[in-house]
């Protein structure tokens, strides 16, 4: 047997970020890991229904924005609450683009990621 565990985004404001994952999305803190010698953190947010977890790393080190290539990955999230969280997502100021046609939108996070928004079908 194998499964989906977690997906990593290196982020440079851990605090912000579990924020903005809090706020936006639902997410919870449900793990953290951190090195001894204080040179990184780890992170893992849950939503509370699936096994699946979002692991949040910070690197002490990294003073610059991460490198994102041309932003062709994403995380993707299916909702039945889909306009309640257009709404919030609107007002929070994240969307970064939509695709009426496919009923489907991407905000993105403190970083640059984008994370994907698909109604329930």
């Amino acid at each position: 047997m194998i499964e989906f565990a977690h997906f990593n985004f290196n982020v440079l404001d851990l605090e912000k970020s579990i924020a903005f994952y809090k706020e936006a999305i639902g997410l919870e803190v449900v793990r953290t890991k951190e090195a001894s010698d204080g040179r990184h953190k780890i992170v893992y947010l849950s939503d509370g229904r699936t096994g699946f977890q979002l692991e949040l790393t910070w690197l002490r080190d990294m003073d610059r924005p991460y490198n994102l290539g041309d932003e062709e990955f994403h995380l993707a999230f299916v909702t039945d609450e889909f306009d309640a969280f257009h709404k919030r997502h609107e007002e929070m100021g994240c969307i970064c683009f939509e695709n009426p046609d496919m009923g489907i939108y991407f905000i993105n996070d403190p970083d640059g990621y984008w994370i994907e928004i698909v109604p329930v079908r």
